[in-house]
């Protein structure tokens, strides 16, 4: 059977000519139509930066809506040829419930990254503690599907963010200013009042406590071995770890000068004689 070549190729140059207009149409909605979104999202996402929007989060919902208007053009597009859209979007959409499946807990940190983003419990530069385990860090980074926290000694503590909202949040540097919850122990036999006298003077000494509101100390507990005296004072949060660390090593110090000595746990043993 000999084949004709030439009327195929005069055939499929037909359908080629026939179609011509259709796809020329095609490129040019595409063109125009990309133009187009790239400059309402453009618009979009400076108006929602003018709302005083967090920046991730408005940069992330200007990214949402510009592939749900580029997927709108695009089923047009295919329309115009003669493509059957709506197979297309039954096979996209059971697709998408397929991966949206497979990226269950991704999605989860997901949303929980934009609810901390739009509830703000903490930002950038705040001192935060996470959930049972007290993770405590500085903030480093939000991102979509993690917090990063830098702790003291510069390790980075990653977090995924539904961890974050499904447990309790402490942010320490919240209010500008936190007290510094401190703890002093001292035998039965020193004296309270001289005890009370040195922390009150070593906080005043101390640059980084606030005058307002006034350091106070109180006898928190009578443990069983040492009566415990306790001390809050309050600093700017960036202050936190420093004030810590003077209070602690200024009081041991003129406890020391000043012969008060701080207990530890000690057990007195009995050795009954049988005989």
């Amino acid at each position: 059977m000999e084949i004709d070549i030439k009327a195929i190729i005069s055939k499929y140059v037909e359908v080629a000519i026939s179609f011509a207009p259709k796809i020329l149409m095609v490129i040019l909605v595409l063109i125009i139509g990309f133009w187009i979104i790239k400059n309402i999202v453009s618009y979009v996402a400076k108006a929602l930066e003018r709302s005083g929007m967090d920046y991730s989060l408005s940069n992330f919902l200007a990214s949402l809506f510009s592939i749900a208007l580029k997927i709108m053009l695009l089923l047009s597009a295919a329309g115009m040829v003669g493509v059957q859209t709506t197979s297309f979007i039954a096979i996209f959409s059971a697709l998408m419930v397929g991966l949206g499946m497979a990226l269950n807990g991704s999605i989860a940190h997901a949303a929980s990254g934009i609810m901390i983003m739009i509830f703000k419990p903490f930002k950038i530069g705040d001192l935060v503690k996470i959930g049972g385990n007290a993770s405590l860090g500085t903030v480093e980074s939000i991102n979509a599907f993690n917090t990063t926290l830098k702790t003291l000694d510069n390790q980075r503590i990653i977090i995924a963010n539904s961890n974050i909202t499904g447990n309790d949040i402490t942010n320490i540097s919240g209010q500008g200013q936190v007290g510094v919850e401190l703890t002093f122990g001292i035998g039965y036999s020193d004296n309270i009042d001289k005890a009370r006298k040195i922390i009150l003077e070593v906080g005043e000494k101390c640059p980084t406590i606030l005058k307002d509101p006034a350091q106070g100390v109180v006898v928190s507990e009578l443990g069983d071995s040492s009566v415990n005296l306790s001390t809050r004072p309050f600093c700017k949060s960036e202050d936190y770890w420093e004030t810590m660390f003077y209070m602690q090593e200024n009081v041991k110090k003129e406890f020391d000068n000043n012969g008060i000595g701080i207990p530890y746990p000690t057990m007195d043993v009995h050795v009954v004689n049988a005989n």
